[in-house]
């Protein structure tokens, strides 16, 4: 396990401020601000300074929230991928070439989750629920059934036919 003393500061203080700003009090806090801006309007005749006031405090926070909820989001996403790739790793089913999936173009991704649609298709047509398919072993069944076509007579004229000039 990771040693807690070795965080930097940034570390530290960026897990504290998501927690803090992430609580019901800082909601609270949030809110009352709010409340104490509007009831303040009256009293500075709801002057530009006054309305200034508040653009500029939720600017500048929320300009520095993005920072902070797209750092915690970059580290949850970092331990997810890790906890899913130790079960891939884990599971004598399941396709190892899965582990670096988020390595692959938005083109690639779009084709795998195609395949998964169909695998599910195929899933849902078989009498046992419980029988569960890897990308290796829908290969393997596609070879099997490509090896079962090829001695085919209309695999073969398909074949034929592909190679005719002008099809």
């Amino acid at each position: 396990m990771a040693n807690h003393k070795n965080k930097n500061l940034f570390e530290r203080f960026a897990n504290w401020a998501t927690t803090a700003t992430g609580s019901s009090a800082a909601f609270i806090i949030a809110a009352a601000i709010i409340i104490i801006w509007l009831v303040t309007g009256p009293i500075f005749q709801y002057s530009n300074t006054w309305q200034l006031i508040i653009n500029t405090g939720t600017t500048i926070v929320t300009f520095l929230m993005v920072f902070l909820i797209q750092k915690t989001q970059n580290k949850d996403s970092k331990a997810i991928h890790l906890k899913l790739n130790e079960l891939l790793a884990s599971h004598q089913g399941a396709s190892n070439r899965m582990v670096v999936i988020e390595d692959l173009s938005e083109k690639e991704l779009d084709q795998l989750h195609k395949f998964y649609v169909k695998l599910s298709d195929l899933a849902e047509k078989e009498d046992d629920l419980t029988c569960t398919h890897s990308i290796d072993a829908a290969e393997e069944n596609h070879n099997t059934k490509l090896t079962g076509f090829k001695s085919k007579p209309h695999y073969a004229r398909s074949i034929k036919d592909r190679s005719k000039p002008g099809k």
